[in-house]
C-alpha cells in the first residue's frame, strides 16, 4: 500500500513511518519541520517539506496514494485566547485543504490523529447519586487542596469511570477545539466524498524520541527531562490524577491496523477510536516510574486552572473493530522510558 504520511518527522509520525515500512508499505513523507517541534534538526531523507495548507503542492504527492495517515498538527494546550487563530489555521484549515485535495485526487481513505482532549473532563459517578457531569473545578477548591470533582448533589468527591468514544465531546482548549473540528471535517468529507475515516484519539503517548522541554512535550517527557538534569520530577496537585499512558510503539501499530481497517470500510464510514493501554495509572506513579533510581518526585500541591482531574479511556471499541490491544504495559514501558533517549 502507498501511504501519504503527514507529520512524518514528528515523535509519533516517525514511529508510524517506521512501522509502515517494516510492514512493506511505501511511505510518502510530508512534514513542515517547524522550529518549535524540530529545532534545527534537518529533515529526514525523503521528506517533502510542506505546509499542509499549501493546496497547490498536493496533486503530485497524492498521485497513486491508497490512503492518507494525517499526523500533522500544531499541538500543546493552547492556553491563551490569542492562540486560537494559529490552531484554527494549522489544524483546521490544514486538514480541510488536505481533504479537498484528496477528493480531487480520488483518495478516499484516511486515518486521522485525534486526541483524548476532545473529551474535556472524563466520566464520573457518585456512590450515592450515580453518574454526574461536573463543571470546572473552582480556584477556591484548588487553592484549598480539594482536587477531586465534587458531586453536584452532595458535594462529596466523585469517582472516575472509563470514557468510551460515544461520550459527549467537551473541548476546553484551543488545541482540543481544533481536534474536534478536524474530526468533524473528516466525517463530513467521508459522507460527501464517498470516503472512510478512522479518527484515533490518542491518550498520553510516550516513548523514545519524545521531544524534551517544548510545548510538544507531554508530562512524562517533562518528568524525564527533570531526571536527566538531576532534579526531582515535580507533580501538580496531589498526584492522584488518573490517566492512560500508551507507548508510541503501540500507537504506531494502532495506525497500521486502522489503515487496514479503513481501506476495507464502507463508503461514508467515520469512526473514532480510543488508543490507550487500558491500564490506568496515577500521575504520581508515572513520576515515580520515570524517576527510577534518581531523585524522588516532589508532590507540590500546585495546580493549573483548566486542567482536568481524571480521564481514563475504554479500549474496547479499538479491540473489537481493529483488533488493537496495547502490548506494552505502563509498568514495563515507563520503566524503560526512564533511560530512553529524548529528542533535543
Amino acid at each position: 500500500m502507498r501511504v501519504l504520511l503527514t507529520g512524518s518527522a514528528g515523535f509519533i509520525g516517525s514511529a508510524v513511518g517506521r512501522a509502515l515500512e517494516a510492514a512493506g508499505d511505501e511511505v510518502v513523507r510530508v512534514d513542515l519541520m517547524t522550529a518549535d517541534a524540530h529545532g534545527t534538526t534537518p529533515p529526514p531523507a525523503g521528506t517533502h517539506v510542506l505546509d499542509v495548507r499549501d493546496a497547490p503542492a498536493w496533486p503530485d504527492l497524492l498521485r497513486g496514494v491508497d490512503a492518507v495517515c494525517h499526523q500533522a498538527a500544531l499541538v500543546g494546550l493552547g492556553v491563551r485566547v490569542g492562540d486560537l487563530p494559529a490552531y484554527a489555521s494549522h489544524n483546521d484549515l490544514g486538514t480541510a485543504a488536505l481533504l479537498a485535495a484528496m477528493h480531487d485526487a480520488a483518495v478516499t481513505r484516511l486515518v486521522l490523529a485525534s486526541s483524548m482532549v476532545v473529551y474535556g473532563e472524563g466520566r464520573y459517578a457518585c456512590a450515592e447519586h450515580g453518574e454526574q457531569a461536573p463543571g470546572m473545578r473552582s480556584e477556591g477548591d484548588l487553592r484549598a487542596g480539594r482536587f477531586d470533582n465534587p458531586c453536584p448533589v452532595c458535594d462529596r468527591p466523585l469517582g472516575w469511570r472509563t470514557v468510551g468514544e460515544d461520550t459527549p465531546l467537551d473541548p476546553r482548549s484551543s488545541y482540543a477545539a481544533s481536534k474536534v473540528a478536524q474530526e468533524h471535517y473528516a466525517s463530513a468529507w467521508a459522507r460527501q466524498a464517498g470516503g472512510a475515516v478512522a479518527a484515533l484519539r490518542y491518550h498520553n503517548v510516550y516513548g523514545p524520541g519524545m521531544p524534551r522541554d517544548t510545548p510538544y512535550s507531554g508530562v512524562a517527557a517533562m518528568f524525564r527531562s527533570a531526571v536527566a538534569r538531576g532534579e526531582p520530577p515535580t507533580v501538580f496537585e496531589d498526584g492522584g490524577q488518573m490517566r492512560d499512558f500508551v507507548h508510541v510503539e503501540d500507537v504506531a501499530r494502532a495506525n497500521l491496523l486502522a489503515l487496514r481497517s479503513v481501506v476495507a470500510a464502507p463508503t461514508g464510514a467515520s469512526t473514532a477510536y480510543n488508543v490507550c493501554s487500558g491500564q490506568p495509572v496515577s500521575i504520581r506513579d508515572v513520576a515515580g516510574a520515570v524517576a527510577g533510581s534518581g531523585p524522588e518526585p516532589v508532590v507540590t500541591g500546585a495546580y493549573r486552572l483548566g486542567d482536568v482531574r481524571h480521564i481514563v479511556a475504554s479500549p474496547e471499541r479499538a479491540a473489537r473493530d481493529l483488533g488493537f490491544r496495547a502490548e506494552v504495559s505502563p509498568d514495563e514501558g515507563l520503566a524503560r522510558f526512564a533511560t530512553d533517549p529524548l529528542r533535543g
